[in-house]
């Protein structure tokens, strides 16, 4: 079975495991943390980075540092995985759902802006949603599959509200807007390390920011929220430290991020000279004011639905191709069935049901792309 997308192993994680055995660092503390957050600060263009257990705990400690709490509302993307939506949830707060861009498939500034002047009013500095009397609290995009989106219009916007912007970037490590890094857009950036990303701790996140006291607060949300070595707390924090045996796994990931994300980028490429030209689908975006890091590769089917998808996915299978469909939006998930909405989400609808992502692992071969094109081709042939 040629994989969807597995971790490359083969720098110096088995090392720095050995050395965490060696030491007895095995848990929240240890030479490796501190190692695996001054990397990805450096790596993202941020001062500062704070290690967490995952990207969604990112998310939560980083809304909450920013004063989201209980009956506020958040502007997020429908077309996101539900990680997204549900940090908010976690603070007690409601996902206002935006549409996206199909340029880019991240979320439409100029929704959120026509949004916000159409069904907020400002009151002594604070946002409130007309219809309830609550409060906006926070924008926050999605680097969707490292793609970024028109981050100068979007904190242009934030700014005239005056509402944080923090920034899901699970996926888009490595990403650049305008020749800045990513990690220079908002005013905090979390990113996900988990097993099928480009960067992986086996688990795992981090946060990286400018602002050295919110930093900080994040750093003390995320470990209990401790003031000293006795069991003296002054909040109500989380245990979201990231262990020493995954921060070694991840220092040895971020050594290579450079070599990594530019297999993703190739990969990309690659897929699209073996397709171009087939009928029926169409390519990811890729925006041209961005270089997108590319986490996931992978086709539109022009003409399909979920199922249609579903069944191509099948087929690839019998022929020792893992594929998969992409993100069911946020609207329409249980959980947020009633959840604000824009007043349109057409992009969404139409296109999240279209996607096929493709084996794109950062150890797959050149012969192995050619393979899952050219049976790819084989099932739309016998499917259009």
């Amino acid at each position: 079975m040629i994989p969807l997308a597995i971790p490359d192993l083969s720098g110096n994680e088995r090392k720095y495991l050995n050395e965490c055995i060696d030491s007895t660092y095995v848990s929240s503390v240890g030479p490796f943390v501190n190692r695996l957050e001054a990397l990805i600060a450096d790596i993202a263009g941020a001062k500062y980075g704070v290690a967490v257990s995952s990207g969604t705990t990112g998310l939560h400690t980083a809304l909450t540092a920013y004063g989201v709490g209980r009956d506020d509302i958040v502007i997020i993307p429908s077309f996101t995985f539900i990680a997204t939506a549900n940090a908010v949830s976690h603070c007690g707060a409601t996902p206002w759902l935006m549409d996206v861009k199909a340029d880019s498939w991240c979320i439409d500034e100029g929704q959120i802006e026509d949004e916000l002047n159409r069904k907020t009013e400002v009151n002594d500095g604070v946002v409130i949603y007309k219809a309830s009397g609550r409060r906006v609290a926070a924008i926050m995009p999605v680097y969707t599959l490292g793609n970024i989106p028109d981050m100068d219009r979007i904190c242009t916007i934030a700014k005239a509200f005056n509402l944080p912007v923090i920034a899901d970037a699970a996926a888009a490590i490595g990403a650049e807007y305008k020749n800045r890094k990513c990690g220079e857009l908002a005013e905090c950036t979390v990113f996900s390390f988990n097993g099928n990303k480009t960067v992986t701790s086996g688990g795992g996140g981090a946060v990286v920011g400018n602002d050295e006291q919110m930093m900080k607060k994040i750093k003390h949300l995320s470990t209990t929220a401790r003031v000293s070595s006795e069991y003296d707390f002054d909040m109500v924090g989380f245990n979201y430290r990231m262990t020493n045996i995954q921060a070694a796994v991840g220092c040895a990931q971020l050594e290579r991020v450079e070599k990594l994300v530019d297999k993703k980028r190739w990969i990309r490429r690659r897929y699209r000279e073996l397709l171009d030209g087939v009928q029926g689908i169409s390519f990811f975006p890729e925006p041209v004011y961005c270089n997108s890091s590319c986490w996931f590769s992978g086709v539109v089917i022009d003409d399909a639905d979920h199922e249609k998808v579903k069944d191509i996915c099948s087929k690839l299978k019998e022929s020792g191709i893992e594929a998969r469909t992409f993100w069911k939006p946020i609207h329409m998930q249980k959980p947020y069935e009633n959840s604000l909405k824009a007043d349109t989400l057409q992009t969404t609808d139409t296109l999240w049901s279209k996607i096929l992502t493709l084996p794109c692992s950062t150890n797959i071969t050149d012969s192995e792309i050619v393979t899952v094109s050219d049976a790819l081709k084989k099932v739309l042939l016998n499917e259009y």
